[in-house]
């Protein structure tokens, strides 16, 4: 029986890169997934797009396939991504451009587009999850991306791709294109479906489940984590899996680094709701096999709902931020009442603003008030955050904080001010029906 080994090259946008060339020289691969797209990240390439056309992909996508294009053609491994983003057909471009560069040449990269599905939700009867309707965000509104399955990246790899990059595409659906493709599985097989969308959401989030996330030290203590080793899932033709990592490589794959990514982002587990099926992680079983071999069994999956979930990004609002530092005797004391002078000013200058918090960091910002044990520390920083309808209204906290420096209380430094845009993402559904995906390959 067939087997699929499938590595993960990163589980978000900013992941380590070593990890994967590792995988792509050493991990005798035939697929190399990199998830980098996180929920609020395609509203914000979205906003990168609106204002230069040929933007919106991931800012590492060409780093990363410098990186790993050399090893994956040499060792015929084929790259499945959604580092396309809000703009998959630069993304592809992009990525044509340097297999040109490295000599590659006859590299297949295809863009899967479709995703993007703002137009058809601007209509009264999409209801958000937040209350009110996807057109009542009027032009707060940036972007609408539906959740696409596997089934176009499988179709991306039937043409020939080498390399595959869509935008919005469900997680574990990235893992389980590559096996539509290999293995031929049909697309109303729900059992089999359910067992690749396990094998998907366990590697999904690469060096957490190979001990990452997982370490505690004095409880949970993993060696290596500076050269943490990113996951294989060996893919059997009937679903089987096994998770695994490079020999030699840090972190560790045990029964419970596996456990831990499997309740992860699960609400029912045995209703793990995706495009491509309703996936049933109830009766899973998971089996130590041999030093960093884990096997895993049991999934199983029912016919999927015919919705498509749409990530909808939109302004929500602005947040001011200024931070102080105070050292020496009476820091705390110093501290807090900076916070307070900072309060009273904003109130007497009359900012507008939503909602303000501060805090004294190292001190209540996580367990809030008398939660500390220790003695006063020697220094603070103190930190004050206000939400406001506009961005100049939000730049007037971080201002109020600067002039602490010489309005008291004494010896504040280390000043630092900030005023942002605030990206907020709802969700809405949308028939399957009314999302049509296409496939388009650049040949290097």
């Amino acid at each position: 029986m067939r087997t699929l080994r499938i590595g993960s090259g990163a589980g978000y946008s900013g992941d380590r890169i070593e990890p994967a060339v590792e995988l792509a020289m050493h991990g005798k691969l035939d697929y190399l997934v990199f998830e980098c797209l996180a929920e609020r990240t395609i509203a914000l390439a979205q906003a990168a797009r609106l204002k230069d056309p040929g933007a919106g992909y991931d800012p590492l996508l060409t780093t990363r396939m410098r990186a790993v294009l050399p090893a994956c053609r040499a060792n015929k491994v084929r790259i499945v991504t959604n580092m396309g983003a809000a703009n998959p057909l630069s993304a592809a471009e992009a990525t044509r451009a340097i297999a040109r560069e490295l000599g590659l040449a006859g590299l297949k990269v295809a863009a899967v587009t479709g995703d993007d599905v703002l137009a058809a939700v601007r209509t009264p009867q999409y209801e958000l999850d937040i209350g009110g309707t996807v057109n009542e965000l009027g032009n707060r509104i940036v972007s609408a991306n539906a959740y696409l399955g596997g089934a176009s990246i499988a179709q991306a790899l039937a043409l020939g791709a080498d390399v595959v990059i869509t935008g919005r595409a469900a997680d574990p659906s990235l893992f389980l294109g590559p096996l539509l493709h290999e293995f031929g599985w049909a697309l109303d097989d729900w059992p089999l479906l359910g067992k690749g969308i396990l094998a998907g959401h366990l590697l999904e989030c690469a060096g957490q489940i190979t001990g990452g996330y997982f370490a505690d030290p004095g409880r949970k203590d993993v060696e290596g984590l500076a050269r943490l080793g990113f996951p294989i899932g060996e893919v059997r033709q009937d679903g089987d899996l096994v998770i695994t990592k490079v020999a030699g490589s840090g972190g560790q794959v045990t029964a419970a680094t596996v456990k831990e990514q499997l309740l992860y982002e699960i609400h029912d587990p045995a209703r793990y709701v995706q495009p491509d099926v309703i996936a049933d992680f109830s009766q899973v079983r998971i089996d130590e096999v041999g030093q960093d071999r884990v096997h895993v069994t049991g999934a199983g999956g029912v016919s999927k709902t015919g919705q498509l979930k749409v990530s909808v990004g939109y302004v929500d609002s602005y947040i001011g931020e200024g931070q102080m530092s105070y050292a020496g005797p009476g820091a705390v004391a110093r501290g807090k009442l900076a916070c307070d002078i900072v309060r009273e000013r904003l109130a007497l200058t009359g900012v507008k603003l939503t909602e303000l918090r501060s805090d004294l960091i190292g001190v209540s910002a996580l367990h809030g008030e008398g939660r500390s044990e220790s003695p006063d520390p020697y220094d603070v920083r103190i930190r004050i955050a206000g939400r406001a309808e506009t961005l100049a209204e939000a730049a007037r906290v971080g201002e109020e904080v600067e002039t602490l420096y010489t309005n008291g209380p004494a010896g504040g430094g280390g000043a630092w001010k900030s005023a942002r845009e605030v990206i907020a993402v709802a969700s809405t559904l949308i028939p399957e029906t009314q999302v049509s995906t296409s496939v388009r390959i650049f040949e290097a």
